[in-house]
């Protein structure tokens, strides 16, 4: 369990300079970013073609299939390297994987924990806030590296 953690911490480490980064920054260009970069470079759909060995229509095709988010990467990689560039591949988390996985225990324990407050409400037998929010510190602890945290049928 403990090497979930570590994995969760290390990526959010690497990723953590990206989120600063305004998505805005990487938005792909209208055109796509290999007609933008071939276009700046001043390089023809011809030239770009004898360096992947491949004809006009298919850089014109390949060019269509980025901007309609369908190009796959190894092609994305090998068509960048024609035009002297690399692709960088990331997911980038919203908020540190930590804080997800601790977000998502909290709900689930908050959930499970609902029925049983209110039934012990109903019988008289309510319980102070303060040990409510123990049992669910305890409850989220036991959760973070559970199997079942992420399924929907609680």
């Amino acid at each position: 369990m403990q090497m979930k953690r570590i994995a969760r911490r290390q990526i959010d480490q690497r990723t953590a300079l990206l989120q600063t980064v305004s998505s805005e920054v990487f938005a792909r260009p209208q055109a796509g970013w290999l007609r933008a970069v071939r276009d700046a470079l001043g390089m023809s759909t011809r030239d770009m073609a004898a360096r992947l060995g491949v004809t006009s229509m298919a850089i014109s095709k390949l060019e269509a299939s980025e901007r309609a988010g369908t190009i796959g990467l190894d092609t994305l990689s090998r068509a960048a390297d024609a035009v002297g560039c690399d692709v960088v591949y990331a997911l980038v988390p919203r908020v540190p994987l930590e804080q997800q996985v601790h977000l998502q225990a909290n709900a689930v324990a908050r959930a499970e924990l609902a029925p049983v407050a209110t039934t012990m409400a109903l019988e008289g037998q309510s319980v102070d806030a303060q040990t409510t929010q123990s049992l669910v510190e305890n409850r989220i602890a036991e959760l973070i590296d559970s199997r079942g945290l992420w399924r929907t049928e609680q």
